[in-house]
Parts: structure tokens; C-alpha cells; sequence
């Protein structure tokens, strides 16, 4: 099917493409209230716009690395069997024709079932299953969703499959074929809401996507798809959903309010580009916001060309928490207008399970843990991610190791197979575990828990000393002498953990009492000082490779392989070969933090 014409993008010569949706008739508690005022009456509505973001393939409180329900020191609970329980209740509440349920991206990747679905029992297998997230978004009622950049990491047949099985669209109006720049998915949706005694309500909801997308799926999207900025795009389509008599216009982007990029110069767009839409492109009443996974109840942005305030909230990921966007319209002058929009978050952990999901979905949840449960081997040993941020652990050699080996053998009998193969890996979780015994799925799972791909890159050795400088960018500034406190130490300028890279075969102290850019010392190769004209192979994650992160030289360096298989998966083969997991195998000392020379640790 073309990419620009799906089953829920509407056209015609006066709207150009999106979704028009009739709403049914309002309830009698719907009515359109009247307060009088001297000599006339005003009529009143009030809606409530819900929504969800970065589901990340949560339907169940339950965390399958652990295989036990999800905790953690701050009592959340996550998933949407009870994000269902409380969308029932604001319904109940404000009646349900008042309301639209909405999410702003990242749905189908980020959990084993999530994974399961889209590799083990593929939903784009002949006669395949209905997707999980799927099935439980249709039957909670989404009216909308926006495209979020994790939704192309399995392909975009993936993705259309995915689509095709929702009830409501998917709405990326900055999601564009590449050649003729035409949308190639729902831009907007509409809906009209019926109010007795008045004249009916026109709702628009632009749905805004990542331009981040284009670098990491390059190998999904190249040449197919292109994703230009969200300001451009939301400022020529808020006008277009005006001049077709919409009163309210929300946006869903799956975009963070910060206004900064993780990608550097890779696109000439913002990454977190939601705030800036609010102040940049009048017409807009709230924007739900995604991407960032953070927990904004409601930020107030003024825009600069009309002076009228935008409300913005970020519902915290993986269905903690339901925004709630309560919207005030008065009727004056023959049309709707908006008063005032207020914006409140409420709590999962509030509420318990709706049944109705659990019934849905118990099967499919039983078929994954079962999955992940499944032994491949043995560790002779705990191997553990505590420590792994400010020390070199045995348990990220396993993925560089890993690593190595894969590209080793890709390369065997190329041009490039005499290359030394270094490899680079980040400390992505600070609780991931492999106890001493059997080694299940979910325990490889939860050490490597993207579905990263392996890229090989050719560096040289300046390129690479380069590459560990800005690495080691992720640490505060501590003086010789002054007291190390591990909780403070890393995450310099917010930095998160998957942007501070190991890179194995080589040898290198991080002294973190040097500003950032002077911290690499001692940088060896097999025992002599680094070449910086050598050339090397960089083992290295598509994420990485596109870009993500911004570290220097490695997007544009030249790619002399790569595959669509998950490092997870490789992680997985590779322990089922071995049989055995015992750190003699994969663990060297590469690095280790300093202070003038002296070991930190």
C-alpha cells in the first residue's frame, strides 16, 4: 500500500489529509450550560482531553526482567489495564461524549512483550496475532495517537501492520514521503461534539512525530520517509485545522518541551521542540508532550505572536501517570471560543487492574514470560551493572565481547579483516543482574534492554581518542583530595547513562579531576601508546552509529558492515554457544577513573 494513503487518512481538495470523526450526541449532563449575565444568556462547555505517552509496550504492572510485579522506591505502578480503570472514572466523571483519550508516541518497543510480538510471533506473519498494545489501546477507546521515533524500530511493514489492527490513527504530520513530501500519515484528526441547544464543538488534534527518526532508522526509513521540524510543520497545518472551523486544537508530540537535541548537527531540526511550537505557532490551546519521558503536570508557555498562554503536560512514562486537560469554552459571537485550559496528572498506583484488560490480555502476558524464563546456560558467578557507571565491569565486557566476536566474523575474508575490532557498550541500567546459576532470557533482557542492531565503523586512532573524550564528558568534575560521592559523580549536564560509552581493546584512565575534553590519559594499544593514524573497527550499536548521542566522527565514518539482527539476541546465541558464562571468557580491566594519576577506586 502507498505510504501516503492508509485507511484512516481522509481526503478532499479543501482539507488535503487527515481523519474526520462525527461525535455522537452529547448526554443530557452535556447540555450546554447557560449563566445568565444582564440582558443576554452565555453558553458554556467543558471538555477533557486524556492522555498517555512513551507506553513502551506496558500493558501489565509487571516487570518481565524480574519476573514479578513492578516496584519501585517510589510506589509507582505502570501499564494500561490501569490506565483503563482510570479513564473509566474520568468518563464517569465528566461524562464520556465530553472526553478524547490521546497518546503521544513510543508504543510498540521497550519490553520483552512488546519484542515478542514483533519477532518471536510477529504480528506480520501470515495470519499472525493482533499486537497486544493493540488490542488493549482499541478496547480502552484511544480516539488518536501520534507516531513516536521508537515505532519504526522494527521497520516500517511493522509499523503499517500495527497500524492497520488500531481502531484510531496514527497521526505524524511531520512524517512525509521522502519524494513527494507528501503526508504519509494522518497529519490530523477531528472530532465534533454535539452539544444540545448550541452549536456543535470542533475538535483538532495535530499529531507531531521526531525528526530524530530519520537518523536512528536511517536503515528503515532512508530515501522512503523524511520528518522535517515540528514548528514548521505545526505552523502550516494549525492554520489549515482554523480554517476548517475547528475551536480547539490540541497537539500530541512526541517531542520533549526542552528545547535541546541529543543528536547534534545530524539534522537541522530540534529533537525537544515541543515549548518551542507553543511559542512559535499561534492557534494552539494544549499540547500533549512526549519523548522525554518526564513528569510535567502543566507548563504554561506564552505565545509570541498572540500573547495567549499554551498549556503543555508530560504524563510520566510507560502509563504511570493520565494527563488530564480540562478545557473551557465559552460561546460568544456566533462561535466557540476557548477561556482557559488547566492541565493535572493522576497517579496509576492509585487504582487497580480493569478487569476487562486482564481477561484481553492474560494470554498473550503468560506466552512472554514463559519466553523470557527460558534457560540458555550457566553463570559461574553473580555479574552485576551496579557499579558499572564509575568502574569497568565484567558485565558490559560481556556486550563488548559479543560484539567484537560478530564483527570479527562478518568481517573474516574482507579487505578489513586484519583491523583490530574494539567495541562499545554503555552501562544502560544501574540494576541489571546475572546471578550465579542458571541464565534465563529475561536475564540477558534486562542487561541490554533496547533493540539496538550492530553496526561495524572505521575509525582512526584520533578519531577514536576523540570518541572517548566526549564519553568521559559524563563525569562531574571532582578535585584530588575532594570526597567522591558515586550518586553525584556521573550524569554531568544531564547527561543520561546510555551516552557514556565503554570502548574495549584498548587501554585508558578518565581523569575526572581535568575539565571535560583533557580527561583521557594513558591511552594504550596493545601496550604501546595509541597511533592516532591507525585505523580501527568499531563495534558499534545503529543508535550510536546514526548519530544518537552526538558523539564525534562516528555517524559520517565509513560503514563497512551492519545487520538487522538485535544485540540482545547475539548476546543470547552467544551465551547458548558458550553454555557456560564465566568472566574469564569476556572480562579485561579497559579503564578506570583517576585523580592525577592516582585510582579513584
Amino acid at each position: 500500500m502507498p505510504l501516503n494513503r492508509r485507511k484512516f487518512l481522509k481526503k478532499s481538495a479543501a482539507t488535503g489529509a487527515g481523519v474526520a470523526v462525527a461525535g455522537a450526541a452529547a448526554s443530557p449532563a452535556a447540555e450546554a450550560a447557560e449563566v445568565t449575565k444582564p440582558g443576554h444568556p452565555v453558553k458554556r462547555y467543558s471538555l477533557t482531553v486524556m492522555g498517555t505517552t512513551d507506553l513502551h509496550g506496558h500493558v501489565f504492572n509487571w516487570d518481565y526482567f524480574k519476573d514479578a510485579e513492578y516496584a519501585d522506591k517510589a510506589g509507582n505502578a505502570m501499564g494500561l489495564a490501569r490506565i483503563s480503570t482510570l479513564v473509566e472514572q474520568v468518563r464517569k466523571e465528566k461524562g464520556h461524549c465530553n472526553t478524547l483519550l490521546l497518546d503521544a508516541g513510543d508504543t510498540i518497543q521497550g519490553t520483552p512483550l512488546a519484542y515478542y510480538y514483533a519477532k518471536v510471533d510477529p504480528i506480520t506473519a501470515k495470519g499472525g496475532p493482533v499486537h497486544p498494545m493493540a488490542q488493549a489501546m482499541n478496547a480502552i477507546g484511544y480516539d488518536a495517537a501520534a507516531l513516536g521515533n521508537h515505532e519504526f524500530n522494527y521497520g516500517i511493514e511493522t509499523l503499517r501492520k500495527f497500524e492497520d489492527q488500531l481502531d484510531f490513527p496514527l497521526l505524524g504530520a511531520n512524517a512525509v514521503d521522502a519524494k513527494t513530501l507528501k503526508p504519509a500519515f494522518p497529519p490530523y484528526f477531528m472530532k465534533t461534539f454535539h452539544v444540545p441547544g448550541a452549536k456543535p464543538v470542533k475538535v483538532a488534534v495535530l499529531g507531531l512525530t521526531n525528526p530524530g527518526i530519520a537518523i536512528w532508522d536511517k536503515a528503515y526509513v532512508q530515501g522512503k520517509l523524511a520528518f522535517p521540524g515540528l514548528e514548521e510543520q505545526a505552523a502550516k497545518w494549525v492554520p489549515k485545522l482554523r480554517s476548517m472551523g475547528a475551536d480547539v486544537v490540541v497537539v500530541s508530540a512526541h517531542s520533549g518541551s526542552s528545547g535541546t537535541s541529543s543528536y547534534g548537527d545530524q539534522v537541522p531540526y530540534v529533537e525537544n521542540a515541543a515549548a518551542n511550537v507553543a511559542r512559535q505557532v499561534p492557534g494552539i490551546d494544549a499540547i500533549l508532550v512526549g519523548h522525554a519521558h518526564l513528569e510535567i503536570p502543566e507548563l504554561k508557555v506564552v505565545n509570541e505572536q498572540t500573547g495567549r498562554t499554551v498549556v503543555l503536560s508530560e504524563p510520566l512514562c510507560y502509563a504511570e501517570r493520565l494527563t488530564l486537560f480540562d478545557i473551557e469554552l465559552v460561546f460568544a459571537k456566533g462561535r466557540w471560543e476557548v477561556e482557559s485550559v488547566s492541565a493535572s496528572l493522576r497517579n496509576s498506583n492509585s487504582v487497580a487492574d480493569d478487569p476487562k484488560i486482564t481477561k484481553l490480555l492474560t494470554d498473550e502476558h503468560r506466552k512472554v514470560v514463559a519466553y523470557v524464563n527460558q534457560v540458555v546456560g550457566r553463570a559461574t558467578q553473580t555479574l552485576t551493572t551496579v557499579e558499572a557507571r564509575y568502574q569497568d565491569a565484567p558485565i558490559i565486557d560481556l556486550i563488548t565481547k559479543v560484539q567484537e566476536d560478530v564483527v570479527k566474523a562478518a568481517l573474516a575474508g574482507t579487505a578489513y579483516a586484519s583491523l583490530p575490532v574494539i567495541a562499545q557498550a554503555s552501562p544502560f541500567s544501574r540494576t541489571s543482574e546475572i546471578p550465579a546459576g542458571d541464565v534465563t532470557i529475561r536475564d540477558l533482557s534486562s542487561l541490554y534492554v533496547y533493540d539496538n542492531t550492530l553496526v561495524a565503523k572505521l575509525l582512526t586512532g584520533a578519531q577514536v581518542r576523540a570518541y572517548l573524550e566526549y564519553s568521559a564528558e559524563y563525569y562531574v568534575q571532582t578535585a584530588a583530595g575532594a570526597p567522591v560521592d558515586v550518586e553525584k559523580l556521573t550524569n554531568a549536564g544531564g547527561r543520561p547513562d546510555y551516552n557514556y560509552d565503554y570502548v574495549s581493546g584498548l587501554s585508558y584512565d578518565i581523569d575526572i579531576a581535568q575539565p571535560a575534553g583533557s580527561r583521557i590519559k594513558n591511552l594504550t594499544f596493545g601496550g604501546a601508546p595509541l597511533d592516532d593514524d591507525r585505523q580501527f573497527v568499531l563495534a558499534v550499536n545503529n543508535y550510536r552509529a546514526n548519530g544518537g548521542g552526538a558523539f564525534p566522527y562516528v555517524a559520517n565514518a565509513k560503514e563497512l558492515w551492519s545487520e538487522s539482527t538485535e544485540i540482545r539476541t547475539r548476546i543470547a546465541e552467544w551465551v547458548t554457544a558458550k553454555g557456560v558464562l564465566d568472566p574469564k571468557d569476556f572480562a579485561s580491566v579497559d579503564w578506570k577513573l583517576v585523580r592525577e594519576g592516582k585510582p579513584v577506586f
